[in-house]
């Protein structure tokens, strides 16, 4: 399957609320994630290349983003019968042995996922401390191998201005990955 490309920044596209179970057992809505300074709502999976491939830089930039007053949260929404690598116990184990500094939801019903309007792992979304979506761009210019340890960090540059201004950038560069594995 091609890698898919998700639309551009709608700026101030209102953030979505949901709430979804997590892989710590305990089930999570946005109030539960919101940053003082902003919200990073990204749409991942345990099976996709391009994730797989910044795995380690999305954990970096999370915890970066963090300390900045971004919260940050992790959904998948394949379809663990398709891809059951990206069930919830799947999730679970990835989640532990990588120290997701983050929640790490699934959402079974696609309606989250959908209510986003999100197409690929990794999709992020970058929303300012009023729930105003600022960012929907890359991580960096990795595709589904990691580049060069010193590429530009796009995402957390991004979400840094929106947590200092409340405005993300003008340029951006859309993500890239694997489709999101709809059930119908």
């Amino acid at each position: 399957m091609p890698a898919l490309v998700p639309p551009v920044c709608e700026f101030d596209t209102p953030v979505v609320d949901f709430d979804l179970p997590g892989t710590d057992g305990r089930r999570h809505t946005l109030a539960d994630v919101r940053g003082e300074r902003g919200t990073l709502v990204m749409f991942i999976c345990n099976h996709c290349p391009y994730v797989l491939a910044v795995l380690d830089r999305i954990i970096r930039d999370a915890r970066d983003l963090q300390a900045l007053g971004v919260g940050v949260v992790a959904i998948s929404a394949n379809d663990a019968v398709a891809y059951p690598q990206d069930g919830p116990g799947k999730m679970a184990e990835m989640a532990r042995e990588h120290g997701f500094p983050f929640p790490y939801l699934y959402d079974e019903s696609q309606e989250v996922a959908r209510a986003y309007g999100a197409v690929c792992t990794p999709d992020f979304f970058g929303y300012n401390a009023e729930g105003g979506l600022q960012y929907r761009g890359r991580l960096d210019a990795s595709r589904n191998a990691a580049g060069p340890s010193d590429l530009r960090r796009d995402l957390y540059e991004a979400m840094k201005q929106v947590a200092e201004t409340g405005l993300g950038p003008r340029d951006q560069v859309a993500s890239i990955g694997c489709s999101i594995k709809w059930t119908a």
